[in-house]
């Protein structure tokens, strides 16, 4: 494919992604905001910049084009300690069908804990608990040469004691890979399109609809995978500049055949999570991999500045 229809293409593609999310434009305060949470240790110490990510099934939750790249039939699972009794967790699992395309499902949970339930009086009733689910059904092909478009398809389940309720949404996605001595890759993701099918009550509640395009280099000759990403660009903002102020850097060094060295900052977190004068290490994030010939164990730290700090552990394996 040359530069001008590569160019032509993207343009298009993008101007067809911009269009349809100011027709389904999202409120200031979606449900569901589990959903813009990091699933995997690698993508979560990358900041979340992960959209252009290839051969990797955890892609499928930030781009379902990624879908397509992956070499061999994987699988990933993955745990994750939250602040408190805050629990979360994910499964992953894609193969290629030949000329059919890639197919992958993965779920996505969370667990608040339990809770005291108590009357006006502050007596004890007994407890309740909390949580969140979603179902993703992913499918991705490449049209031609460098170019991924996919699709997930998603039911969403959250329960708050007695109440509950559920939505249907899907991601489309774009990737495209431009060879040569630093091979780049390009991804476009539109996540949580969709709607509430019963809400917990007699509103219902936007989803939190996120477009976001980035990029990942690896620079000739250093052992570094470099990726940025800009999210939400989508939401309304005072000004063109603050669009991008929702963006996130990543970077995985190949230290040697199986290690990994990983690190991410990511900038509306730290924005978000500043307490008063200071924003402590929020933002940042690190880990690590070991890389073997079939498994991958994956750690990550993410910072929640003054607050306190996350622990993502995942294990990935090629079938």
């Amino acid at each position: 494919m040359n530069t001008a229809i590569f160019s032509k293409k993207i343009i298009s593609i993008s101007s067809s992604f911009l269009f349809l999310a100011t027709v389904v434009h999202a409120s200031d305060n979606p449900t569901y905001e589990f959903l813009r949470s990091d699933v995997s240790a690698r993508s979560a110490a990358m900041a979340g910049s992960f959209v252009s990510m290839q051969n990797d099934i955890n892609t499928m939750f930030y781009n379902p084009a990624g879908l397509a790249t992956i070499e061999q039939p994987q699988a990933s699972f993955g745990f994750t300690k939250n602040l408190l009794d805050v629990n979360a967790g994910y499964a992953a699992y894609g193969q290629d069908y030949g000329g059919l395309g890639t197919f992958g499902i993965g779920v996505d949970y969370v667990n608040y804990g339990s809770f005291d339930r108590t009357d006006d009086l502050q007596n004890v009733l007994g407890t309740f608990s909390a949580g969140d689910f979603a179902l993703l059904l992913g499918y991705a092909y490449t049209p031609e040469e460098n170019l991924s478009l996919g699709v997930n398809g998603k039911i969403i389940y959250s329960s708050i004691a007695d109440a509950h309720s559920s939505a249907l949404a899907v991601d489309a996605g774009v990737l495209y890979s431009v060879p040569g001595d630093n091979p780049l890759t390009l991804g476009i993701s539109i996540l949580n399109v969709g709607a509430q099918l019963d809400p917990y009550f007699d509103t219902r509640e936007s989803l939190p609809l996120d477009i976001t395009i980035g990029g990942a280099i690896k620079p000739q000759h250093l052992p570094l995978l470099l990726s940025v990403n800009f999210h939400r660009l989508n939401e309304e903002q005072d000004s063109f500049i603050q669009r991008f102020k929702a963006f996130s850097v990543g970077g995985e060094f190949t230290l040697s055949k199986p290690l990994r060295f990983r690190f991410g900052f990511h900038n509306e977190r730290r924005s978000d999570l500043k307490l008063g004068t200071t924003n402590g290490m929020a933002g940042f994030s690190l880990g690590g991999g070991l890389v073997l010939q079939t498994l991958r164990f994956d750690y990550a730290y993410i910072s929640l500045g003054n607050i306190g700090g996350m622990n993502q552990i995942t294990v990935a394996m090629n079938l």
